[in-house]
């Protein structure tokens, strides 16, 4: 049997070479090094899935990988973050990142394009196309074998080798889906083509399937999977079907020119359509929920002049925590640490919290916390209500231990309310520290507030720094729900001609829940607040 194959095979090249055509080779079962599948480079637009009911933008907080960076199967691409929680986006392909088309503190819309992967995907010869292309070379090889007779045992060598390669060739695995993998399934692609049979099957309630029917859907089985549990589809998601299909898809060619084509509009004097962010869109809905709340406004000036004159000594003593010495050329002759067994500190710094030179807003926020202690009032928040309840239930108060205040930070991204806790607790140098730390995390971009800076509770009075923007001394701040009992706006501050000499002053400016702060207390409150500034020596004496 070997002789005689081994004999055929140079007639058949000779043939084969004559006619220059390499495939006769394949039909007539002899080895050959043509590959039986080829891999191409696909590129896979990987889609921002819903990640919760209602949801339907998220901010990307943090990409993982780099353009061009490999990445597998569930490998962390990037970080978002909607109005309720923060999700982790893992790969769904084995692949490289070609192109990132939503970058840090952009926006992203579900069912729109996070990232561009670049991947391999095996292309396999279609077994009727193969047997068509190879009909012709096929009879042309056996007329030309039929002139030199073939023995039965070469004849059933040659005929052998294409069952021992269709037996010995595996089919390919599958690949394992992934959770927000925005590629058809097998299923799902057994669904598009089977057609009536796959919309039987397809997990949908009657009412679903009637709203599908009329809103012109062909077949469910194109949204399979839904939202739903095991996949069963929900209106939600004939909706968003409905609105993906209507919509026309932007290509990233054209995503990565917008900007470009903002610009030449603006130039040309072309009116621009900028949707909100995720945050101006809170503040939004925030400001309209503060038409709910009656608000009582009361205005007055303070006097700094003594709190002015104590910072050039607190400037001359910021602890090394907030204000790091470099370490001199030869150590000193005494030093306090000398006892420890190292000879250096064990103060912890975070470079968030440095700073060189001390303001007098600290001051104020400690001289306001120490007047929210005597005013347990102004330390209370209003119980949560519930919607459904009726109008004769009555809300409670809250009255905490503590001083906790928001302080109104506006960042790039919109505006941010983060709450310092336990004011009363902290020293000037502290408070200041906070101040710092809050602002740096605020103005990084994709922000770095976390729950840790923005607990849900918040505080019970909010502070606005508007005079360290502006030149303006009084405003009319709004208090939203959630936000406390009271809100205070400081203008800015400025030196004035009294009888008395030169006085640093500045306006202060309240608004407050008229259904739980009386006018009168309002006033009361910030006479407290007065005489904690304009009497400075009472801190001292009243420790932290």
């Amino acid at each position: 049997m070997l002789s005689a194959h081994v004999g055929t095979r140079p007639i058949l090249r000779r043939i084969c070479s004559r006619r220059g055509n390499t495939v006769a080779l394949r039909s007539a079962g002899l080895h050959t090094s043509h590959r039986l599948s080829a891999k191409k480079r696909t590129q896979k637009l990987f889609k921002l899935a819903d990640i919760g009911e209602g949801i339907t933008e998220c901010e990307v907080l943090k990409w993982n990988v780099k353009q061009s960076a490999k990445v597998e199967h569930f490998d962390q691409l990037c970080e978002v973050q909607s109005d309720k929680a923060s999700v982790e986006i893992t790969s769904p392909f084995d692949g490289v990142i070609s192109q990132i088309h939503v970058q840090e503190g952009q926006i992203a819309k579900v069912g729109e394009g996070l990232c561009t992967i670049e991947i391999e995907e095996e292309e396999e010869d279609h077994p009727v196309m193969e047997k068509s292309r190879l009909a012709a070379p096929e009879a042309t090889v056996a007329s030309h074998l039929v002139s030199k007779p073939v023995s039965k045992a070469s004849e059933g060598s040659v005929h052998s080798a294409p069952v021992l390669a269709a037996s010995t060739s595996e089919p390919k695995a599958a690949r394992r889906r992934h959770p927000l993998d925005p590629s058809p399934t097998e299923a799902r692609d057994a669904a598009q083509t089977d057609g009536h049979d796959a919309d039987t099957k397809t997990l949908a309630t009657p009412s679903v399937r009637h709203f599908a029917r009329e809103k012109g859907v062909p077949r469910l089985s194109q949204l399979w999977p839904g939202s739903g549990k095991n996949g069963r589809i929900e209106k939600n998601d004939v909706e968003a079907w409905l609105s993906s299909s209507s919509e026309p898809t932007a290509s990233p060619k054209r995503e990565s020119t917008s900007m470009k084509q903002d610009e030449a509009s603006t130039a040309a004097g072309v009116e621009n359509t900028v949707e909100l962010g995720r945050t101006r869109w809170a503040m939004w809905r925030a400001m309209e929920q503060s038409l709910k709340i009656p608000h009582f406004g009361y205005s007055t000036i303070l006097d700094l002049t003594a709190l002015h004159e104590l910072l050039p000594v607190l400037n001359a003593n910021i602890p090394p925590e907030f204000n790091p010495v470099p370490e001199p050329a030869y150590p000193p002759a005494v030093s306090p640490y000398s006892i420890l067994p190292d000879g250096q500190s064990f103060v912890t710094t975070d470079k968030n919290n440095h700073y060189a030179r001390m303001t007098v807003l600290p001051l104020l926020l400690k001289a306001l916390s120490r007047a929210m202690q005597e005013w347990p009032l102004f330390r209370s928040s209003i119980s949560q209500t519930n919607p459904d309840a009726s109008p004769s239930d009555k809300p409670s108060l809250i009255i905490r231990p503590n001083s906790d205040m928001a302080i109104a930070l506006s960042t790039p991204t919109g505006l941010y309310t983060p709450t310092i806790q336990s004011v009363n607790n902290k020293t000037a140098y502290e408070i200041m520290g906070e101040l710092r730390r809050l602002s740096s995390l605020g103005r990084t971009v994709p922000n770095g507030l976390t729950l840790k800076e923005m607990p849900r509770k918040g505080g019970t009075i909010t502070v606005s720094n508007v005079g360290a923007i502006g030149k303006g001394e009084f405003a009319a701040p709004l208090l939203v729900p959630g936000g406390g009992v009271a809100i205070v706006a400081i203008g800015r501050a400025k030196w004035v001609q009294r009888d008395v000499g030169r006085r640093l002053e500045v306006g202060v400016s309240w608004s407050a829940d008229h259904r739980v702060v009386e006018g009168a207390e309002m006033a009361a409150f910030t006479e407290t607040w007065r005489g904690w500034v304009e009497e400075p020596g009472r801190m001292v004496a009243a420790g932290r």
